[in-house]
């Protein structure tokens, strides 16, 4: 068996793991272990540990082609491998992939910060090259995407999957200006529709890791939006979008967080439909998304099934309710969006309009009997997604709705104010009928 001595290499060298061997190769750890035991030309470690040694990716990449234990790299792996190989944080190194991908440009008007961990480095020559090549075949924007995507997973960071995050968008519709304010990797940024289905013109964000804002503003940067801002920092304590009033905010914010400012922000004037209790986070981010929209613009926002029911959120979701601003409650399937074993909820506000009546109606939709999750997992995306945007797209135009029920319907505001205003969706519909019948 080759023992894990170490030997001299040239300082820019790739290196390779046993793990990233397996991926190459598309093989098992074991089957990796057992090359290095039979075969004694294997690549010897050129760094790493005893138990977690580290090889030379191009004499790997060799030593694979002339036996024969691969066929053709593929090049996001290709691309991967080079990119957790080179020194200093992957993070940093992903940020330099991006503004490599650029051409040099900072990720939007107003990039984050840079940070000494964070700061531009310039990427070996092979990742400069297998970055290239994976960017011609898949294109920038694309390209870069999924790298995050492997880097998110490798740091396990919560993310909005892209199908929610695209019903999320459709919902919304078009928008010339849109704001995620805890936008994370920036995925319902970048499922943003702008007017006749290009980009928005304008796209802002803002989330707590200052690494994951960067990295955030350099995927939106190549989505093709006129305008680009995200800045790292807590909305809630310190929001550096005070100024702004967009035509939509999407938002899958941070869930039962006790410490988000609730003594601090006592008096601050977000708070048009009361204080939220301490244990009602979630009601702190829907109130910081109706002020930052202009009248008439629309919020959606990703929220566990608790904050519509909580006794400690009643009086401001009543306040919602007599104003006006509260305009849907959609209760999704478990396994939309982390956690994926909880029925989380859509809630879709609109910044009211001080010289219109409030609407008189609220839209409850409860998809989660129909579009649970099948026997192997899965949801049936189409079909939700078509029964979501088919109940908002129904009730915005109100002489064509039709309520179906055990799915949908449209309840009078004041008939869900009372002791509990509970909003969850199941309460308020009649029982299905069968053959799913509509009532008009």
């Amino acid at each position: 068996m080759n023992t894990p001595e170490t030997r001299a290499v040239p300082t820019e060298q790739p290196e390779i793991t046993a793990a990233g061997i397996a991926r190459l190769a598309g093989v098992g750890r074991a089957a990796v272990s057992n090359w290095r035991r039979r075969h004694a030309d294997f690549p010897q470690p050129v760094g790493g540990t005893a138990t977690s040694p580290a090889f030379a990716l191009r004499e790997v990449e060799e030593w694979l082609r002339h036996h024969g234990k691969t066929a053709r790299v593929p090049l996001e792996e290709r691309a991967w491998q080079l990119l957790v190989a080179e020194p200093g944080e992957p993070s940093a190194t992903l940020v330099a992939v991006g503004e490599l991908l650029l051409g040099g440009a900072p990720a939007g008007d107003n990039p984050s910060p840079a940070s000494d961990d964070l700061d531009a480095l310039r990427p070996g020559r092979p990742l400069r090259e297998a970055v290239a090549a994976l960017a011609a075949e898949r294109g920038t924007a694309d390209a870069f995407r999924d790298l995050l995507r492997r880097h998110l997973t490798a740091l396990t960071v919560v993310t909005t999957p892209a199908e929610t995050a695209a019903l999320m968008a459709e919902i919304a519709g078009p928008a010339r200006t849109v704001l995620d304010p805890a936008c994370g990797a920036g995925t319902l940024l970048a499922a943003a529709r702008g007017p006749r289905g290009g980009a928005p013109r304008e796209l802002r964000g803002q989330e707590k890791d200052p690494a994951l804002a960067r990295l955030a503003g350099l995927r939106l940067a190549m989505h093709g939006a006129h305008a680009v801002r995200v800045d790292p920092g807590d909305s809630l304590l310190a929001d550096r979008h005070a100024d702004a009033r967009v035509d939509a905010v999407l938002c899958h914010p941070p869930a039962n967080e006790r410490h988000w400012g609730h003594d601090d922000l006592a008096y601050d004037t977000r708070w048009e439909y009361g204080l939220p209790a301490r244990g009602e986070s979630e009601l702190a981010w829907l109130q910081h998304a109706l002020a930052r929209l202009r009248p008439g613009g629309t919020a959606v926002v990703l929220l566990p099934p608790a904050v519509a029911s909580r006794r400690a959120g009643r009086r401001v979701r009543s306040a919602l309710l007599r104003s006006g601003a509260l305009r849907a409650v959609v209760a999704l399937p478990a396994g939309v969006a982390p956690p994926h074993g909880l029925p989380l909820h859509l809630w879709v506000l609109t910044r009211p309009d001080a010289e219109a009546a409030p609407a008189p109606l609220v839209l409850l939709v409860d998809t989660v009997a129909e579009y649970a999750a099948d026997d192997r997992g899965g949801l049936d995306w189409p079909g939700l997604r078509g029964a979501v945007a088919d109940a908002w797209r129904a009730f915005a135009e109100p002489s064509g709705f039709t309520e179906i029920p055990g799915l949908r319907r449209a309840v009078p505001a004041i008939d869900l104010l009372d002791e509990e205003t509970d909003l969850t969706p199941a309460r308020h519909l009649r029982p299905a009928v069968p053959g799913g019948q509509a009532l008009t």
